[in-house]
């Protein structure tokens, strides 16, 4: 793996960090700013919205731009979102800085998942990508506790001035590592909307809505399981929270080589996995052993559908897969919100604290429902495809919008 996917790593670090770390220093900054935990938990939610207009909206301004300089662009409007955060004077200029430093979120990853993937050899892209997101998934086992510890000792306003601090040298890193790769010349905003448009690209993103909001339907509220129904004490929970992220970043790691060999069958076997131990989870969150083998094994299978889900969507949109990869993103936390707001459901139900896990588990075989139908319709399509190109009128490369030769053998 060429070194240059360090410096896509330290990016994905720094933004994994800013994404969560929110979430543990909500009391703090509820108590500085004057106001309530649950009006705090906005925060959350404008980094979200961030993610969700800024992948569609900074990909397609910057279709034209070289990639090493669209990425280092990206992370420069990072490193001023959270610097504007560290420096907000009230609620509102807080929600705004937060807004800012979510909206390149979706366009980095889009964008690294299409250089990661051209850095490698045939055969190695997913494992590229899934590099990439090493630093995404190593950010909830370090960063996160590390900013969150940071922010309780010297104010969360710290916390945001180290993170624009690793976006600086991740701007660097990026400018230092990342070869120069010209845009190619077919790439346009209209290609990329085209692409965008394949009924398979649509697919794996309705895929991931549904696929991940089963693992943040029982993410969100994992902190209140763990301590109202397993019995573990509130200063046991970022132990338990460091345990998810030691799972997500197993299964980033074995998803790359499982990805390389065979998509489909790895994002089926992910998002089997995943219903299973959700449903199963709901049974053993009583016994605090099989609770935390649950979590770290929610965190390795649910993680493991991201790289195949991305891999997917870059694949169907080949001739121009920026913005397709950039929407996954967006689909991510899109997921994240419903799949909170359909756990909260249950819960506001009175179905009891356990009940998201089951809520999770159906959505995730939602998830598993649409990759199984579009993996059919896709193979029905290329079928197809090939008999018109027998009889001459079609030729058979044209068909499946760049779908890879291994990935059919497969």
């Amino acid at each position: 793996m060429p070194l240059a996917l360090l410096a896509l790593a330290i990016s994905a670090f720094g933004i994994g960090t800013t994404e969560f770390v929110m979430m543990g220093l909500l009391p703090n900054v509820a108590d500085d700013l004057g106001t309530s935990v649950p009006t705090a938990g906005y925060l959350v939610s404008a980094y979200a919205l961030g993610v969700v207009i800024g992948a569609p909206l900074l990909t397609s301004l910057g279709a034209r731009i070289p990639r090493k300089r669209m990425l280092v662009l990206l992370m420069g409007v990072f490193t001023v979102g959270n610097l504007a955060s560290a420096l907000a004077s009230d609620f509102g200029l807080l929600i705004a800085g937060r807004l800012l430093a979510g909206l390149p979120h979706g366009a980095f990853f889009g964008v690294g998942a299409v250089v990661a993937a051209k850095l490698v050899r045939e055969g190695r892209q997913a494992r590229a990508v899934a590099t990439m997101f090493l630093g995404l998934t190593i950010a909830n086992i370090v960063g996160v506790p590390a900013a969150t510890l940071l922010g309780q000792h010297l104010g969360w306003r710290a916390t945001f001035l180290v993170v624009a601090g690793i976006g600086l040298v991740a701007m660097a890193s990026l400018a230092r590592l990342i070869p120069p790769l010209p845009v190619e010349e077919h790439t346009g905003l209209r290609r990329e909307l085209r692409a965008l448009g394949n009924r398979q690209v649509l697919l794996g993103l309705l895929t991931t809505v549904f696929g991940f909001a089963g693992i943040f339907a029982v993410y969100s509220y994992l902190a209140s399981m763990m301590t109202k129904v397993t019995g573990f004490s509130e200063g046991s929970v970022p132990v338990v929270l460091a345990l998810f992220g030691i799972g997500m970043t197993l299964g980033a790691l074995a998803a790359g080589p499982l990805t390389d060999r065979a998509l489909r069958p790895t994002l089926y076997g992910s998002l089997a996995a995943l219903t299973v131990v959700l449903a199963v989870f709901h049974f053993t969150a009583e016994v605090k052993w099989a609770a935390m083998l649950s979590v770290v094994l929610i965190g390795a299978v649910g993680f493991m559908t991201t790289t195949p889900l991305q891999m997917l969507v870059m694949n169907k949109a080949q001739q121009a897969p920026t913005l397709a990869a950039a929407s996954n993103q967006s689909a991510f936390n899109l997921a994240n919100a419903g799949g909170a707001w359909v756990g909260g459901l249950a819960l506001a139900a009175g179905w009891g604290w356990t009940s998201p896990t089951l809520v999770g588990a159906v959505l995730a075989a939602i998830g598993l429902a649409i990759a199984v139908t579009a993996g059919v319709l896709d193979r029905g399509s290329h079928d197809t495809s090939r008999v018109v190109a027998r009889g001459g009128a079609v030729d058979a490369s044209t068909s499946d919008a760049g779908q890879p030769a291994a990935e059919h053998a497969a």
